[in-house]
C-alpha cells in the first residue's frame, strides 16, 4: 500500500490519494488529525505533501504515520519553510519546519553504523523521546524564484539562509520507519535508491531561474 496524502487532483499513479477535499483521484476526504484508517504495519511508503504543517497535534499525526507504516518504509514529506514571512505570519500553519526538524523525529542519540548523517537530538533529561522513530535519509530546499539564479553559488545559498529570512521557500525530507535494528547494507540500499516525491516537488523544480 502506498499513500499520497494532500494528493489535491495530482494523485501519484498506484497511490491511495487522501485530500482535505472531494477532488478528482482522491480515495478518502480528510486530513491528520484522525487516524488513518488503515491497520498497523501495512503501508510502506507515504507522500505528504504540505499538509503535516496543518495539524493540530503534531505528536498524533506523526505517531498515525508510523503505526501505520512498515519496518524500512519511506515518508515523504514537503512542509512549509519555517524561516519565511508568507508561512511564519500564517495563523493557520500549526507546526515549523526547518533543518533542525529532523533531530526531534528520532529516538536514536547517534547515527547507526551506514546510516546518513542525521542531526543529534535534544537531550531527553528535560523531554520525554518520541513515540516513533523516523531516520533522516534526505533533505531538500526548494529556494524562491528570486534565488533560483546563476548568480549564486550552493555554498552562497546555504550561508544567505542562515543570514535571512525568505531564501527558502519549502523543505522536503524523505525519512526511513525504523522499527528493528538495521544492518549497514539496509542503509546503504535505502541511501542510494531513487526515492519518490508527491508532484507538488515536482512542479517546484519546473520553477523557471531568473
Amino acid at each position: 500500500m502506498k499513500l499520497d496524502i494532500g494528493c489535491g487532483s495530482n494523485k501519484q499513479p498506484g497511490y491511495y490519494g487522501i485530500d482535505r477535499t472531494a477532488l478528482p483521484g482522491v480515495n478518502l476526504v480528510s486530513d491528520l488529525n484522525s487516524e488513518i484508517p488503515f491497520p498497523d504495519n501495512s503501508v510502506e511508503l507515504v507522500l505528504v505533501s504540505r499538509m503535516i504543517a496543518y495539524a493540530n497535534d503534531l505528536n498524533f499525526a506523526l505517531g498515525e504515520l508510523y503505526r501505520v507504516s512498515t519496518h524500512g518504509a519511506i515518508i515523504c514529506l514537503l512542509c512549509p519553510y519555517a524561516h519565511n514571512f508568507r508561512y511564519s505570519s500564517n495563523p493557520y500553519l500549526k507546526n515549523r519546519f526547518d533543518e533542525h526538524t529532523p533531530r526531534y523525529l528520532t529516538t536514536v542519540f547517534r547515527d547507526p553504523p551506514g546510516s546518513p548523517p542525521c542531526p543529534q537530538l535534544i537531550p531527553y533529561q528535560y523531554f520525554p523521546p518520541p513515540l516513533y522513530d523516523f531516520r533522516l535519509l534526505r533533505m531538500e530546499l526548494f529556494y524562491n524564484q528570486t534565488y533560483l539564479t546563476s548568480l549564486y553559488e550552493p555554498e552562497e545559498l546555504e550561508l544567505l539562509k542562515e543570514l535571512q529570512a525568505n531564501v527558502v521557500d519549502e523543505i522536503m525530507y524523505h525519512f526511513v520507519v525504523v522499527k528493528a535494528p538495521m544492518p549497514e547494507n539496509e542503509w546503504l540500499a535505502l541511501c542510494e535508491q531513487s526515492l519518490p516525491e508527491p508532484h507538488a516537488a515536482t512542479l517546484l523544480r519546473s520553477i523557471p531561474t531568473l
